[in-house]
């Protein structure tokens, strides 16, 4: 089957089997080997995509579901610059082996979208459904804490100028303060 996409801003066309999932079209067809496969099952969120604006696991959507879509994977997020989420990811060590890395930073980007005032239970929530083996997930929640705060949800590129970073510990404090109000 003939199947067309669009995959961080460049159109793909390719003759896939029926059977191809949307994981190894953009691994073997197109070469982006940062969506990973980690179960094939759904549940470890290794292989998570943003196809048409949302965060889909790629390993349970077939290409040809995803025909005339939109993908951006792990790759075209920073639009060639890191983006905001991958920045935090580095700098909060929201990663140790770095296998689940770009599912984590592509879910917690459309949850970020979602919810730009987001608190730490919230981030938990989000992220059930991407699995670490290595971290605690403290770190994790950490940076997507932090990427938040740097996100502007209707300008996704960019990060705030230095001067307005504001430490975890300030965003915490501040967020107590707006739940007794």
């Amino acid at each position: 089957m003939n199947v067309s996409l669009t995959i961080n801003g460049t159109g793909y066309e390719r003759d896939v089997e029926p059977r191809t999932l949307l994981v190894d079209f953009l691994r073997e067809e197109v070469g982006l080997t940062g969506t990973n496969v980690g179960c094939d099952t759904t549940q470890c969120g290794a292989c998570t995509v943003h196809l048409d604006g949302a965060a889909v696991k790629s390993c349970t959507v077939l290409a040809v579901q995803a025909e005339g879509g939109s993908v951006t994977t792990i790759e075209g997020l920073g639009n060639g610059e890191l983006h905001a989420m991958q920045q935090t990811f580095t700098e909060k060590h929201g990663l140790q082996c770095g296998f689940c890395t770009s599912g984590m930073i592509m879910t917690a980007v459309k949850l970020v979208e979602s919810h730009p005032d987001i608190e730490e239970d919230d981030i938990r929530h989000g992220l059930e459904g991407n699995l670490c083996r290595c971290t605690g997930y403290e770190n994790i929640v950490r940076a997507v804490a932090e990427g938040a705060r740097r996100f502007d949800p209707h300008s996704p590129w960019e990060m705030e100028p230095a001067e307005h970073k504001i430490t975890l510990r300030e965003a915490e404090r501040r967020a107590r303060e707006r739940s007794r109000a």
